[in-house]
């Protein structure tokens, strides 16, 4: 399996390349930088390993959710090099992404991700890490205030995302009993994009360029939340 993967779906800009199992990945923490940085690393990786875009198997992206322009970015990219090459594509989530991170560089099997969706709400998931690529939802993924995210109601959860940062304090008064460690500080990068597309991609997950399209979560960002 040969995938390109691209994040862009925080301040974060990362691609990755998946070559039978081995992942090289280029990334930068570099808010309102993304359209002038994602298809340079993308370039460099191809050259790094003496490939062309037309001897991958696909080509994987952060769908989301996330913040808007990055996920437009990241869609954007992934259909141009993917109708430009023939290539299929793996939306990957990026909540999913975040969760497969903490498994990676933490080794926590079950994650509960928050990426900060302003407007006082959080991007929000929960997720059972069984292995390298296969990370199953616990439950849907919902932007939501965080007075009222979704809790489980036992075993121990690692806490991951900037959302843990942004609301601490309500998060921790709501899911603080179940919490087993944090990385607020964590963020999806192309290398878990990557590593669960290619997953996705060997069991059917890969779609027509055409299909590669953002997940919202919020279809309106210009309203303000409804009074509870």
């Amino acid at each position: 399996m040969k995938l390109l993967a691209i994040d862009t779906s925080t301040e974060a800009c990362s691609a990755a390349l998946l070559i039978d199992g081995k992942v090289l990945e280029e990334y930068a923490l570099a808010p309102r930088r993304h359209t002038e940085l994602i298809l340079p690393m993308v370039g460099r990786l191809l050259a790094a390993t003496a490939l062309r875009l037309e001897q991958l198997d696909g080509i994987a992206f952060a769908r989301g959710p996330g913040a808007f322009t990055g996920l437009r970015i990241a869609a954007g990219v992934t259909q141009g090099l993917a109708f430009g090459a023939g290539l299929p594509v793996v939306p990957v989530s990026s909540l999913a992404a975040l969760a497969h991170a903490a498994w990676r560089l933490h080794g926590a099997e079950h994650v509960l991700t928050a990426l900060d969706a302003r407007m006082h709400e959080v991007y929000w998931g929960g997720w059972r890490v069984r292995g390298l690529g296969d990370v199953q939802a616990v439950d849907a993924e919902r932007v939501v205030a965080p007075a009222d995210v979704p809790c489980p109601e036992g075993g121990r959860w690692f806490a991951a995302g900037p959302g843990w940062a942004a609301y601490d304090e309500a998060l921790r008064s709501r899911c603080g009993a179940v919490e087993s460690g944090r990385d607020p500080n964590l963020l999806p990068r192309a290398h878990d994009v990557a590593l669960i597309g290619g997953q996705l991609a060997a069991h059917g997950g890969l779609l027509p360029a055409e299909q590669a399209q953002p997940v919202y979560l919020r279809d309106r960002v210009a309203e303000k939340p409804r009074p509870r």
